[in-house]
């Protein structure tokens, strides 16, 4: 049965540390979903890409452009007819919430399923992968350090089905939140043109600008290593190395134009993202 709800077809997000099984929840679901005879799927992800895992998760630049690539697969893929799913590892709250915007945008239903496993399970099936396709142990331990786990409090990570090694896939549950659940609405200013709000846009100038004067400051009397607290922002930016000024600008600029066109309703929140958005783009 065809939704009532949704312009697109809905978008299925996997994430969990390397080789937590996510490319067989994903097989699960795709079986599963091909013998009902409603839906065509389409997967997007790593080894759809033909990535080289330990190349690309070795640079902050290679990754940030493979996180690029997949969000512009998945937003192509989506049309009238079939399930998108995206299998990667998905592990920044950040780029979830990219994702989310996405979906907000294009008026699709989102779910999301977290593999759970611990990091020792994970290494040893990752240890029993052909040596060509193992993740290596320092690019392993990195990527599970810097997991960041999903919330179903926050409403880019819901609904939210955590999963462990042996739970059978919730098929039912699954289709009746990507199927049978109303869309995300789109934000008011994105219905005819991107931030008609003129208070939103002094806002976003002044709350990024204060971040940036702040964090400025504090380099002034901070080392590589030390999190740096700013104005409006529960979250901490992690400080890698001494930024400049032209950087600093560059990145609030590029996030100035990303934010006019997937702006977010709490303006309370527009600290955290940017600080979210420097954490992904300084490393």
């Amino acid at each position: 049965m065809r939704s009532a709800f949704s312009v697109n077809m809905p978008l299925v997000i996997l994430c969990g540390f390397p080789c937590s099984g996510k490319s067989q929840r994903v097989q699960e679901l795709q079986e599963q979903l091909l013998q009902t005879g409603t839906r065509k799927v389409q997967v997007v992800g790593d080894e759809v890409l033909g990535v080289d895992r330990n190349s690309v998760y070795a640079d902050s630049r290679k990754e940030k452009e493979l996180r690029g690539a997949l969000r512009a697969e998945v937003e192509r893929k989506l049309n009238k007819e079939d399930v998108v799913i995206l299998d990667s590892l998905n592990y920044i709250k950040g780029y979830r919430y990219e994702l989310y915007c996405l979906i907000k945008h294009t008026q699709t239903p989102h779910c999301l399923i977290h593999c759970l496993t611990s990091p020792e399970v994970s290494s040893e099936w990752n240890n029993k992968r052909q040596p060509e396709n193992q993740y290596s142990q320092e690019i392993f331990d990195a990527l599970v350090k810097r997991f960041e786990a999903p919330d179903s409090r926050n409403r880019w990570d819901s609904p939210l089905f955590s999963l462990q090694k042996d739970d059978p896939l919730p098929f039912e549950d699954l289709c009746n939140a990507i199927f049978h659940r109303k869309a995300p609405p789109p934000n008011q200013s994105t219905q005819t043109q991107p931030l008609s709000s003129t208070n939103f846009l002094h806002e976003l100038d002044k709350i990024t600008r204060d971040v940036v004067t702040a964090l400025l400051n504090a380099q002034k009397t901070s080392v590589p290593g030390d999190l740096i607290v700013v104005p409006g922002a529960n979250e901490k930016i992690e400080l890698t190395r001494n930024l400049g000024m032209a950087e600093l600008q560059k990145a609030r600029r590029q996030f100035i134009s990303y934010t006019k066109m997937h702006p977010n309703e709490n303006i309370s929140q527009v600290a955290n993202m940017f600080v979210q958005y420097l954490n992904k783009s300084i490393h």
